[in-house]
């Protein structure tokens, strides 16, 4: 991919529970949806999947290093420059990192268009512009980073869970957009859903060809359905990598109670 997946093509998964742009869960947690910071609104969400903790990593300076760190190894090891690690981390920005006891294996952040654009639009601007201009509340997927030698399918989907419950909480998030390697489009494609909406160029971030890839809320769903019915495959690296809704609910309900 881009740059923003140091290890294999695995997607900044996010669920959306209903359909439609503008569904709301009444029974949810709410966040003011203006509110830019985000990130201390859900320094609260942690939970355990599979060995691996899950959290929140904006707010804590020190998970804000592990995971600065981890892309910064993963960036420089494949020849990519780690955009971003040395500044401070924006506030529409929500990074989540996986953790196996101290260290970071994998982590990625969600960026919301709180009016100031997304880092996507340097190159893709008219396409982003396209879901915003039918009310879309547009996000991308960034900084997406996992250590092969200590981290893996389950580490990546507790990112994917959080981010479900991201999007529950924030509704901020009914079209998410990812630049990827050329390589790496159909990956994302057959197994979430995406459509390729914005043809190869360079991103200046990590000097590597990047494509635009687009999911809406509907596309998720549908990609959800097909999880559900292969779910019983034991091994199936689709159902390691797609988060799964109850266990994503229980969060929900925790935090909530909290």
């Amino acid at each position: 991919m881009r740059g923003d997946h140091a290890r294999f093509p695995t997607s900044k998964l996010v669920y959306f529970p209903t359909t439609g742009r503008d569904a709301i869960n009444e029974s949810s947690p709410l966040l003011d949806p203006d509110l830019p910071d985000l990130s201390a609104l859900l320094q609260d969400l942690s939970f355990e999947r599979n060995g691996y903790e899950i959290r929140v990593a904006s707010g804590s300076d020190c998970l804000k290093r592990r995971a600065a760190k981890l892309i910064e190894r993963m960036y420089s090891s494949r020849g990519l420059f780690p955009y971003g690690t040395m500044a401070e981390i924006d506030k529409r920005d929500v990074t989540v990192v996986a953790l196996c006891g101290d260290d970071a294996v994998a982590t990625l952040t969600v960026r919301m268009d709180f009016g100031n654009g997304l880092l996507a639009d340097t190159l893709y601007s008219k396409e982003i512009d396209s879901a915003r201009a039918i009310g879309g509340k547009v996000c991308e997927i960034t900084q997406l980073a996992l250590d092969p030698s200590s981290g893996n399918h389950d580490a990546l989907a507790g990112l994917f869970q959080a981010l479900y419950v991201i999007a529950q909480l924030t509704r901020r998030m009914t079209d998410i957009f990812i630049e990827v390697h050329p390589r790496h489009a159909n990956f994302y494609q057959r197994i979430f859903g995406f459509k390729r909406i914005g043809g190869e160029r360079i991103c200046p971030r990590v000097g590597a060809p990047a494509v635009l890839l687009h999911l809406s809320q509907d596309e998720f769903e549908r990609a959800l359905a097909r999880h559900e019915r292969i779910e019983q495959r034991h091994n199936s690296r689709v159902s390691r990598l797609l988060p799964m809704k109850a266990h994503a609910q229980e969060v929900i309900e925790a935090l909530s109670s909290r």
